[in-house]
């Protein structure tokens, strides 16, 4: 089963925490599956979003980067 929700990260990103912390309280609400991805072992991924973390992915689309808004994501799954 693919997770609905991904969130890219990188260790010692405080925005990072933050978003994993939304994900993870709007996922837990919902019943939907999430993750979050360590992209520092992902060469294409750092080429990509290592400005940009954290990335938030909904159903394999960029939904958000740097911080996510609960009610935003909220909206967003409920609409997929």
């Amino acid at each position: 089963m693919t997770d609905r929700v991904v969130v890219y990260v990188k260790p010692g990103c405080h925005l990072c925490s933050d978003a994993v912390d939304v994900v993870s309280s709007v996922c837990s609400e919902l019943g939907v599956s999430w993750s979050s991805q360590d992209i520092t072992g992902e060469p294409e991924l750092m080429a990509k979003w290592a400005e940009y973390v954290p990335v938030i992915l909904v159903d394999g689309q960029v939904h958000d980067w740097f911080r996510v808004q609960s009610g935003r994501l909220r909206a967003a799954l409920a609409s997929g």
